[in-house]
């Protein structure tokens, strides 16, 4: 058992482990303490998301749905091998499992199997999605499966804890399969040899590069009743830039009142947009947000 560590030790262990990671908004303080204790920390559990695309699945995992809210990991691990950082405390990731399964975790043993579902793991494990489908056909590539060999290693590494230390969703809670894909036992023998080492060189802290600015569509495309690709970008860079918190299941190319809201909030965060919030973009708007 143990304290968790504080957002900056996390985000520094992160970087020690060699990992590019990249802070989405306000992930220091976007969390579910509210709801129950954060703590003491056990080990470290990892899922998969179901979803495609890395923009649309951080506005999925920061943000939750309305029967689970948000932040549902502490980070999301993308197909590029990029650590996105999406709360810290408690996080809705991992729910209600076996107590006979945290036990073995403690104790660093083989696992059991899951057949209850009576412990909080919400207050035992830090949680880490990773970008994926999770029908067993979907890819894992190379760098993402070293960025969660890495991610875990970082945490274990932090606290003296084994590979043991780290399970899958499947592996806590009776009828979950995530993360389906890659075998858990290989990954863990990795993390195992990676803890057995020196950590790779520190890379210095990284921001995702900004897309191209695309030309402004007009006006006109956007409102009620339209749908375009343009309605999906201007979706995915307010993700992008923290204005995300609208949408529960990320944006679409459909406009609706979630775009809308969360274009307002990025206008009232700007001095030369504040005047005119009305969440319509305009020329100045659109060019103010792909800047």
């Amino acid at each position: 058992m143990a304290a968790p560590m504080s957002a900056s030790e996390l985000l520094a262990a992160l970087h020690a482990e060699g990992l590019t990671v990249v802070e989405e908004g306000n992930w220091r303080e976007h969390n579910r303490n509210s709801k129950g204790a954060w703590g003491p920390v056990n080990g470290v559990m990892i899922h998969h998301t179901v979803t495609k695309g890395t923009a649309a699945t951080v506005g999925i995992v920061r943000y939750g749905y309305a029967d689970l809210p948000g932040p549902l990991c502490h980070g999301m691990i993308a197909k590029d091998g990029r650590v996105h950082l999406i709360g810290y405390g408690r996080t809705n990731h991992a729910g209600l499992g076996d107590d006979d399964v945290l036990q073995a975790v403690v104790a660093e043993k083989g696992l059991p199997a899951d057949n209850e579902a009576n412990t909080d793991g919400n207050r035992h494990f830090y949680g880490f999605e990773c970008e994926n489908l999770g029908d067993g056909k979907d890819p894992w590539p190379d760098a993402q499966l070293e960025a969660i060999e890495k991610a875990a290693a970082a945490i274990c590494r932090h606290h003296g804890w084994k590979a043991a230390s780290v399970i899958g969703h499947k592996e806590w809670q009776p009828g979950k399969v995530d993360p389906r894909g890659f075998d858990l036992d290989e990954m863990r023998h990795s993390i195992d040899s990676r803890l057995g080492a020196r950590p790779d060189k520190p890379k210095p802290p990284a921001s995702p590069k900004p897309p191209a600015r695309p030309a402004f569509p007009g006006r006109g495309a956007f409102g009620p009743g339209q749908s375009n690709g343009s309605i999906l970008l201007l979706g995915q860079q307010l993700v992008r830039r923290g204005f995300g918190k609208h949408y529960r299941v990320g944006p679409s190319k459909a406009w609706g009142e979630a775009d809308r809201l969360n274009l307002a909030d990025f206008q009232r965060s700007n001095k030369q947009l504040a005047g005119d919030a009305d969440g319509h973009p305009g020329p100045l708007t659109w060019h103010i947000l792909f800047s």
